[in-house]
């Protein structure tokens, strides 16, 4: 059975050379990639093994399963890893020019997301001879995903598209009485059957998402761990986020917080609705959610720094009198406006305070813009946006305003 390659190999090569081209430059020697997410970025692949990319020369997938799909699946050289305790010197055979005696062999590694035991084993390993040292790579390789190529866009706006179409068709089921699992039930059925590959990675370590959240009323208020500004009751202890069997009434929000994957590249939007109407302090805040999206597409374009972005946003909020309810609540408010999308949800870069990173053309930014009242629910908006040259292109199709059902 023939698999189609995701990824076009040219793509591949690209983004291997930037790696390269960042090494040299920092005099780093080489890099090895040992989370999915980054294999799948720089080789087309996300079988079992480390990727080994030299700061000049072919890159070297070394899997250790399965090998046979991953000779299917990616253009670059795949060898079997076979024994763990040989890699290093697998590493030396076959990268000879680097493992000479001479200086000290710098190896970039993906850290942020690297188990520590791994990274013990590997380190006693490529460090026996005292010359490999690995350091801390994740930032470059954060940054170089940061930059979106025409290829992946596509893929983020077929997710889009899919999101909308599957909403739209849902909201003929949203009516008072429904749980917010069965309507999550329906709208992930409807992605599903449009490709949607059923999950949504994040980096961040012990942070989980499925495809999303519907919440409704005072549940979506609930704080949990996640790094957001709504919670949900969830299923239970072992799942506190998200969807509940709580049932949808009149006159309380509706939170739909929904994404999908589409070749690996994830769309995020949230659309608030009520069953009836927003009690009065509720629609104020909502609409002011809209003023806020809208402010912040205006000013991204390249070039302003991404914490101003936050920080204008918390001065609106204040001069509005809803800074306490913005983005969460008292101890449990989100510090961020927004952050980058892609292969995971919470890519680089993010709009925060300290984030003092200019806008690039290439990112692709959900942003959301939410407000949170305990005993009452969640509002707002997030639309997720391209930064062009000329500015922020929206890639979210969904229609924008308030959705009110009668």
């Amino acid at each position: 059975m023939e698999i189609t390659q995701d990824i076009p190999a040219e793509i591949v090569q690209q983004r291997i050379e930037r790696l390269q081209t960042v090494m040299r430059a920092e005099r780093v020697d080489a890099y090895l990639i040992t989370q999915n997410t980054d294999i799948y970025y720089f080789c087309g692949s996300m079988q079992n093994g480390y990727l080994f990319i030299p700061s000049s020369g072919d890159a070297t997938f070394y899997v250790r399963r399965s090998v046979q799909r991953a000779k299917l699946e990616t253009g670059l050289r795949v060898v079997e890893l076979g024994s763990f305790r040989l890699f290093a010197e697998m590493l030396a055979q076959h990268y000879s020019y680097l493992f000479l005696d001479g200086t000290e062999l710098l190896i970039g590694v993906d850290l942020d997301v690297l188990p520590a035991q791994l990274y013990l084993k590997l380190a006693e390993m490529l460090g026996a001879s005292g010359r490999s040292k690995l350091i801390d790579g994740s930032a470059s390789i954060r940054r170089l995903r940061m930059i979106k190529a025409p290829w992946e866009v596509n893929r983020i706006s077929a997710a889009a598209e899919v999101v909308a179409e599957a909403l739209e068709e849902a909201l003929n089921e949203l009516r008072e009485g429904v749980s917010e699992l069965a309507f999550m039930a329906r709208i992930e059925y409807e992605l599903r059957l449009r490709g949607h590959i059923g999950l949504m990675r994040m980096r961040g370590y012990n942070q989980e998402i499925t495809t999303g959240m519907v919440i409704s009323g005072p549940a979506a208020a609930i704080p949990t761990y996640f790094d957001g500004p709504a919670g949900g009751l969830g299923l239970g202890a072992a799942s506190p986020q998200s969807v509940s069997r709580s049932v949808m009434k009149r006159n309380e929000p509706i939170l739909i917080d929904i994404g999908c994957c589409i070749d690996g590249y994830v769309i995020d939007q949230t659309r608030t609705a009520v069953i009836g109407e927003l009690p009065a302090n509720l629609m104020q805040a909502y609409t002011f959610s809209e003023s806020l999206i809208l402010a912040a597409e205006k000013q991204m374009i390249p070039g302003t720094l991404c914490s101003k972005l936050y920080e204008d946003a918390l001065e609106s909020c204040a001069a509005a009198e809803l800074s306490p309810y913005f983005m969460g609540y008292g101890a449990d408010q989100a510090r961020f406006l927004g952050h980058g999308i892609g292969l995971e949800i919470d890519e680089w870069p993010v709009l925060a305070k300290g984030f003092n990173m200019p806008l690039e053309p290439g990112m692709v930014i959900a942003v959301e813009p939410k407000f949170t009242f305990p005993g009452q629910g969640v509002v707002g908006i997030e639309n997720s946006y391209l930064i062009t040259e000329d500015g922020a292109k929206a890639l979210t199709r969904s229609k924008p305003e308030l959705i009110v059902l009668p």
